[in-house]
């Protein structure tokens, strides 16, 4: 049996995106990113947020990210051979991309943006492909890509985005009718451009493997 020293991280999750064999492992001492602006601006500590990288199968343990008070990152997604984090530092007022190299391990800042620069952290988090960072406010119906370009658009009622494919943005939606034995829910998906002009609806869902190839399950 492997011992792995993961700091007291007891589970350990698919790199989103990644095909060799990359895990991570998260707390959720203060909840999500959202949870721990609020408690910065409520004038309490935010201790720091622990993440770790683990590599099947030799078991090495990478911290790309360490904890500190102030700062707090969301869940990592890999692209294009790193694997990158969006940590905010709350005391600088800075949102940061961190890149972690899965070949050399070379940890580098790939963007750097005000955090005064968004409304809130509200399911800030990294999509692909690209790179992107987004931000998404169900109640508003509000989305915006915040970099690499500025982008904002109203969603549906029940929409919520997952993924980007160059210039197309993909929104899960979901519908519900009836009671009881007449009650019926189903899903579709609502692809829209830059713009945020639909382009199609699809039946079902989508995912993108880790090659980077789209499939619809219908």
């Amino acid at each position: 049996m492997k011992t792995i020293d993961t700091d007291g991280i007891a589970n350990l999750r698919p790199v989103p995106g990644a095909a060799a064999g990359w895990y991570y492992g998260i707390d959720h001492e203060h909840g999500d990113l959202y949870e721990a602006e609020e408690i910065f601006k409520q004038g309490l500590p935010v201790k720091g947020r622990k993440l770790c990288l683990v590599h099947y199968p030799d078991g090495k343990k990478y911290v790309p990210v360490p904890k500190a008070e102030g700062q707090y990152c969301g869940e990592p997604v890999c692209f294009d051979g790193s694997i990158y984090i969006v940590n905010v530092d709350f005391y600088k007022d800075l949102i940061l991309i961190i890149g972690f190299d899965c070949t050399d391990h070379r940890i580098e800042i790939k963007a750097e943006l005000p955090l005064s620069s968004v409304k809130d952290c509200y399911n800030l988090s990294l999509q692909v492909a690209p790179l992107t960072l987004t931000r998404q406010c169900v109640g508003t119906n509000e989305f915006e890509i915040l970099w690499p370009e500025k982008v904002h658009m109203e969603m549906g009622d029940h929409d919520s985005f997952f993924l980007r494919d160059n210039d197309r943005l993909f929104f899960n939606r979901w519908h519900e009718e009836g009671d009881g034995e007449d009650y019926r829910y189903w899903e579709e998906t609502i692809i829209r451009n830059l713009e945020g002009n639909i382009l199609e609806t699809l039946p079902g869902d989508v995912m993108m493997m880790p090659n980077g190839e789209i499939w619809h399950l219908k």
